[in-house]
């Protein structure tokens, strides 16, 4: 086995040596390389089969007891600074490997139906297989200056892939907004990263950790900049996983391909910051203002991602702010110090996650081919229904993720959210009861997603609904609710909507190419089935009963020993108490949604109008982004304006009169250099005689 290790290091190649070829076969041979589409996507799904083959044999060894494995060169010197680079694995390192090469092989395989007609196919493979490689080098890293590297790396890629329709302003937009925001975050990391090397002298996670509470016991930093230190260095995850503040650019995202948006959501970008907080585990555990500063950034996260997800009526924006919402609970428990919670949430919400965003996709394909390809039509729920009569394959492993997520057992979601909750209430029961009632309103949006997308009558091909429909009182009608309420606009009379429905059904056909969608091709079914598997089952492994997981993946300043001591101490009353309160609120939301989606028995517009200022705030996104328009980047726009006048009128000014004083004096100096003896003579005897007549008077 350890000839596998000796060569982990081809695991991140493998993808980057695809994106290589391919890119300079875009650069030196477009053409060529543009006609052999198919022929890339082979080669770069195979490197990254091959990447995931061998991750799989590294997570084998480590279940089977293998030590971690560590692997450096000096890659910089000078005096006594060495800088290492290379990679370790460890258990880590291993599962994230897997978790991250088989969700973006499936992505690859799923990205040939999806971008099937797209002229961009083949620089998006490139792009694909260089983003894989970024995040598993990040993966890999065995100290804190490469995993900034890599994460500089991501972040670049993310831009690519978001912005990868550039000729679109939405896109290119979302992708400078996506770049600005993480350079925020990142700019906090480098500054806590350097600030730790100037007190602990090292990069090494574990080495920092150890120092960084030696210097504060001993009192030799104080514990105000060790906390410093230590939240400067989570600005990144911040970022990263789109934690609030910064968690603005992660919907704006979903301009990109959907392929890329199942990818970032679900094992590579966001899911760096998650690894990072674990990898900085040993400096953050020993910061206990920091670890209160984390929880309860994750649990504000995960509560305002779940209200804004609510009003979400374009199916990506949804999931988008689903995945901030998951993303919070992540760092809740990593901040409670649920660590293994944390990271088993991270492997069974990367999974399911995957697939929803892949069914979103599979959607959206084919309600483009009934609406058209705007955006605004395609990826409208509003405008949708009934797509499980026409797409039974995407509608099932939907509805399993839908109910993956809303932690209903014994899928996957639940435990890993479930384990988080329970940790929670032992550190504060007030995170706990944030979560909680997140639990909820997750399984609410949920089903409100699944119910108006898969049931009912299908609405897209009634052109002349749409306009109703994506109107305030859209969701009325959607719900079954004809005649909408006096204070809606787009209200319509008793039996309007029936008429309309039969006209349509006679002669409408949308703006498309077909009056209903259609199955998505099995490229994009495939890894949607596949991923259900893990969707329902893989949480299995970490059952309170027998929780494999956590024996596998621990806490640094934990033992094996202790870890299995722990669990001898389960508690299955507790357990059952506080999953029967997790499952129960996840029934109410189901429930609601139930009512207002597929029975009619409550007017959701109704609701709104009622607590029209929540309705409001959750529309607007809880105007995060109106704020940071005017405050940020119209506030930002005018101080550039004083600052160009400052320099056009002050600066400007300076190095002109600096110039004019220069022509002046050098053409009156010119009528004194005349290169006559006489005239030299007059002005040495004029200078003299100014002397005699100064001195003589005093």
């Amino acid at each position: 086995m350890e000839v596998i290790y000796q060569y982990a290091w081809l695991i991140p190649v493998l993808p980057l040596l695809g994106a290589m070829l391919v890119g300079l076969g875009l650069i030196s041979l477009n053409q060529v390389t543009n006609r052999l589409r198919q022929l890339n996507a082979a080669l770069i799904i195979s490197l990254m089969g091959a990447a995931l083959a061998l991750s799989g044999a590294l997570l084998w060894s480590q279940i089977q007891g293998h030590a971690t494995y560590t692997r450096t060169l000096e890659w910089a010197a000078a005096g006594n600074f060495h800088l290492s680079m290379g990679y370790t694995i460890d258990h880590l390192t291993a599962l994230m490997l897997v978790i991250v090469t088989s969700v973006a092989l499936l992505v690859m395989v799923y990205t040939d139906g999806y971008m099937a007609h797209d002229p961009g196919y083949v620089r998006f493979y490139a792009y694909l297989s260089l983003f894989g490689s970024s995040m598993l080098g990040l993966v890999v890293s065995a100290n804190l200056v490469q995993v900034y590297i890599f994460w500089e790396l991501v972040g670049m890629c993310s831009y690519l892939l978001v912005g990868f329709w550039y000729d679109r302003k939405a896109a290119a937009d979302a992708c400078q907004k996506a770049f600005v925001v993480n350079r925020v975050g990142d700019f906090g990391l480098l500054l806590g990263i350097l600030g730790l090397f100037w007190a602990t002298g090292s990069f090494d996670f574990d080495v920092m950790g150890d120092r960084l509470t030696q210097l504060v016991q001993t009192g030799s930093i104080s514990n105000l900049l060790a906390i410093l230190f230590a939240i400067l260095v989570f600005l990144g995850p911040v970022a990263k996983s789109a934690q609030f503040p910064l968690h603005v650019w992660l919907p704006d995202a979903m301009e990109g391909p959907t392929p890329i948006s199942a990818l970032i959501h679900a094992a590579t970008m966001v899911a760096a910051g998650v690894f990072l907080i674990a990898r900085m585990y040993p400096v953050f555990e020993h910061v206990p203002a920091a670890m209160n500063v984390i929880a309860f950034t994750g649990a504000f996260t995960a509560f305002l991602g779940a209200t804004i997800a609510i009003t979400q009526n374009d199916i990506k924006k949804g999931l988008a702010y689903s995945t901030i919402s998951q993303l919070g609970y992540m760092v809740m428990a990593m901040g409670v110090g649920a660590y293994s919670a944390g990271l088993f949430h991270l492997m069974t919400h990367a999974y399911f996650k995957a697939m929803l965003f892949l069914g979103s996709g599979s959607v959206i394909h084919g309600m483009e081919g009934v609406v058209g390809h705007d955006p605004n039509l395609a990826q409208d729920m509003r405008l949708m229904g009934g797509l499980r009569k026409y797409m039974p394959v995407t509608a099932t492993t939907f509805f399993i993720g839908c109910v993956a997520i809303s932690g209903i057992p014994p899928f996957a979601g639940f435990w890993s959210k479930d384990e988080i909750l329970g940790q929670a209430f032992n550190a504060n029961p007030v995170l706990w009861a944030v979560g909680w009632l997140t639990a909820g309103i997750t399984a609410f949006y949920m089903f409100r997603m699944y119910f108006v997308t898969f049931e009912g009558k299908f609405r897209g091909n009634q052109s002349q609904l749409w306009q109703k429909l994506k109107s305030p009182a859209g969701m009325a009608i959607v719900a079954g609710f004809d005649t909408a309420p006096a204070f809606g606009p787009g209200a319509m009379t008793k039996g309007e909507l029936e008429a309309t429905e039969e006209h349509h059904d006679d002669h409408s056909h949308g703006h498309g190419h077909s009056e209903y969608p259609h199955e998505s091709p099995w490229t994009m079914t495939l890894p949607l089935a596949l991923l259900a598997i893990p969707s329902m089952l893989i949480g299995l492994v970490g059952t309170p009963f027998a929780n494999y997981f956590e024996e596998f993946i621990f806490s640094p300043n934990e033992t094996l020993a202790e870890v299995v001591e722990k669990a001898a101490e389960f508690d299955p009353t507790e357990f059952y108490i506080m999953a029967g309160a997790s499952v129960g609120i996840s029934l109410i939301g189901i429930t609601i949604a139930s009512l207002m989606y597929v029975w009619g028995k409550i007017n959701p517009v109704a609701i709104a109008e009622k607590i029209k200022p929540l309705y409001e705030l959750s529309l607007n996104k809880w105007y995060f982004d109106d704020i940071y328009h005017r405050v940020f980047v119209i506030g930002l726009r005018r101080l550039a304006r004083q600052v160009m006048e400052v320099d056009f009128r002050v600066v400007d000014g300076v190095v002109n009169l600096t110039g004019f004083f220069t022509l002046v004096s050098g053409e009156g100096l010119k009528y004194l250099e005349n290169g006559r003896a006489q005239f030299y003579a007059l002005i040495i005897f004029g200078a003299v005689l100014g002397l005699v007549i100064v001195f003589g008077v005093t």
